[in-house]
């Protein structure tokens, strides 16, 4: 189990927020979740761009990079040989209780580190999924977004059947695959890598972009799709990234079974070995 090493609020040491953050009363904020590889956050600066791009989608104005950068350069130097950063922005507190913006343009800034342990072998050489019965809410203003508001992702996750597989798909109310409650998926098709499409519903995941960055060198042609989950099942192989674990091959979903995990194997060894 993940343990925590240190936690620090806007610079300082503490794991509170005042009772009035729009994180907490509304989920009115974001997140990233970093792996901290010997002492180094890996793809820091794709994350950090990911958490500018949707502050400015949220209208948050986090003007405070450089600081976060510093937390972020602290907790990594406390950081064991494998750890778990989480970044958290919020919108800050409001003079006025209620939905309105008026007021709110203090966002505070929360880091957190924690302890992580590799991958075990039977993760690497492929996992089980399942496909969650919620379906999840279209909305194109949060879609792609690592916003504060999980509650699809924690239901999803509380199903019966979900503990006894690595995670769940998510499918939205038309029955098109989103992704994971933790993870974003591929489908490959020989030398096709096909993604869903994240501008309804879904995360814009960091690993995903990286896949999607690298596939040509690797002679795989990637890109977004509208997919449904028999497309997903129809595939010659399947695999799940983000960014703690990497890219992992599927071996299952319910009852159906991939025989191959030869272009994720290729995948997940080109990215570990990334310098970044």
């Amino acid at each position: 189990m993940s343990e925590p090493i240190g936690c620090w609020v806007d610079g300082s040491a503490g794991a509170t927020l005042p009772a009035d953050d729009r994180g907490l009363q509304y989920g009115d904020g974001l997140f990233e979740t970093l792996l901290v590889r010997d002492g180094r956050p890996r793809f820091l600066e794709l994350h950090l761009a990911r958490l500018a791009r949707d502050c400015a989608r949220l209208a948050i104005p986090f003007a405070s990079m450089d600081a976060l950068r510093a937390d972020i350069t602290r907790a990594a130097s406390r950081a064991p040989a494998l750890a778990v950063l989480k970044v958290i922005v919020t919108r800050g507190g409001a003079p006025r209780r209620g939905y309105p913006l008026a007021g709110a343009n203090q966002p505070r800034r929360v880091v957190s580190l924690f302890t992580s342990t590799p991958l075990a072998e039977d993760v690497r050489a492929g996992v089980g999924l399942r496909v969650a019965s919620l379906r999840l809410a279209t909305q194109p203003a949060l879609a792609g977004i690592k916003h504060l508001n999980r509650l699809e992702n924690v239901l999803a996750a509380s199903e019966p059947g979900h503990a006894g597989c690595f995670d769940s798909l998510l499918l939205d109310g038309a029955g098109h695959l989103a992704g994971g409650t933790m993870t974003n998926v591929f489908a490959v098709r020989g030398t096709r890598l096909l993604t869903p499409h994240v501008d309804r519903c879904g995360v814009a995941g960091v690993m995903r972009a990286v896949v999607l960055r690298e596939a040509a060198g690797l002679g795989l042609d990637a890109e977004p799709a509208r997919l449904s989950l028999d497309d997903l099942l129809a595939a010659d192989e399947a695999f799940i990234t983000n960014a703690r674990i990497g890219v992992v091959p599927v071996r299952r979903v319910g009852e159906h079974r991939f025989g191959m995990t030869t272009v994720a194997q290729r995948l997940a060894a080109h990215v570990e070995a990334l310098d970044a």
